[in-house]
C-alpha cells in the first residue's frame, strides 16, 4: 500500500516549531487529513462534497456510499461534511501538520476534510504582527483582480475553538460566496467560507506601495524587512534566525517589532472584507448555494 504519511508525502513540517518554515505545505490536493495520514478525495462533479470517494489505500469507492467522505466520517464517530464549518486559509492552516499541532494542543483528534478552493477578490499579504512563535504571518486583504487556489477546511464546533484560540490577532469573519466567488475542484460553487482577518492591517512594501506579498518564503521575507529598518535590525537582526529567536523568546520585543512596522508608516487597512462572522457559526450545510 502507497503510505500517505504527512512524513513520507514531505508535509510534516510545523511551522509553529519550525518558525522559518512558515507557512508550511499547504494540502496539495483535495484529502481528509486524518490524524498524520492524508486520504485524497475525489471531486465527483455535481455531488456534494461529504459524497466524494475517499481513497483507501490505493483503492476508490466507485459511487456515493461505502468509503465516501461522510459514511467514513460516521464510520469514525465524527461529525459530517454538512454539520462542520468550511474555514479558508490564507497563511498556516492551509498546512495539515499546523493544523495537527493545533488540535492536539487542545487534545483533539484530526480528522478533518481539506480542499483547495479557487477564490477570487482575496489578497495575500502579511500581518502587521509578529506571532509568538517569531515569523510574520499571511493575512488577507481585498483585492478584486486577485484570484488564487486556497485551501479550504471542514472544521467542526470543537475544532473551529481551537483554531480560534490561536489566532487572537485575528478576527473570523464570513465570506461570502457571492463576492467572493469560490469554486470546488469539483467546478460546483461554495456558496460561502470563514476567514480570519488580522486586527493590524496588513504591511505594505515602501517600495511599491502595494501590500508585501505573504505565504511566501519567511527567510526572504524578513530578509527585506530587515533591510527596510535600521529599527528592526537593531532589535531582530542580523538574520531571519536571529529575528526568529529573538521574537519568540520575548513578547515585549514581538510587540516593539509590531510598533515599529506602525512607526515606520507600513499598515494597509484589509480594504473592503466583511467585518463580522453573524451571532452564530453556519454550518457547511447553512451554505450550501
Amino acid at each position: 500500500m502507497r503510505r500517505r504519511s504527512l512524513r513520507a508525502l514531505g508535509l510534516d513540517a510545523v511551522p509553529f516549531r519550525h518558525p522559518l518554515e512558515y507557512p508550511g505545505r499547504p494540502a496539495p490536493e483535495p484529502c481528509l487529513l486524518l490524524e498524520t495520514e492524508l486520504l485524497p478525495l475525489r471531486a465527483v462533479p455535481g455531488r456534494p462534497l461529504g459524497a466524494w470517494p475517499v481513497a483507501d489505500g490505493d483503492t476508490w469507492a466507485r459511487d456515493g456510499t461505502g468509503r465516501a467522505l461522510d459514511t467514513l466520517l460516521t464510520a469514525l464517530g465524527r461529525l459530517t461534511t454538512g454539520h462542520r464549518h468550511p474555514v479558508l486559509a490564507v497563511g498556516s492552516n492551509a498546512s495539515p501538520a499546523q493544523m495537527c499541532h493545533k488540535l492536539a494542543a487542545h487534545g483533539l483528534p484530526a480528522a478533518v476534510p481539506m480542499v483547495p478552493v479557487t477564490v477570487r477578490g482575496i489578497g495575500v499579504g502579511c500581518s502587521a504582527h509578529i506571532g509568538r512563535a517569531g515569523y510574520v504571518a499571511a493575512a488577507p486583504y481585498a483585492d478584486p483582480a486577485a484570484e488564487r487556489r486556497l485551501v479550504v477546511s471542514w472544521l467542526d464546533p470543537d475544532q473551529l475553538a481551537a483554531v480560534d484560540a490561536s489566532e487572537l490577532h485575528y478576527r473570523r469573519v464570513l465570506l461570502p460566496g457571492t463576492a467572493f466567488p469560490m469554486t470546488l475542484p469539483s467546478g460546483d460553487p461554495l456558496g460561502g467560507a470563514y476567514l480570519y482577518v488580522s486586527r493590524h492591517g496588513v504591511l505594505l512594501d515602501p517600495a511599491t506601495g502595494r501590500p508585501r506579498p505573504g505565504a511566501e518564503d519567511q527567510g526572504t521575507l524578513l530578509s527585506a524587512l530587515l533591510r527596510s529598518s535600521k529599527r528592526l535590525r537593531t532589535l531582530l537582526g542580523p538574520d531571519p534566525l536571529a529575528w526568529t529567536e529573538r521574537a519568540r523568546a520575548e513578547e515585549a520585543v514581538r510587540a516593539e517589532g509590531a510598533r515599529i512596522f506602525r512607526e515606520e508608516g507600513w499598515i494597509h487597512p484589509e480594504g473592503d472584507l466583511p467585518s463580522g462572522s453573524g451571532t452564530i457559526d453556519l454550518r457547511h450545510a447553512d451554505l450550501t448555494p
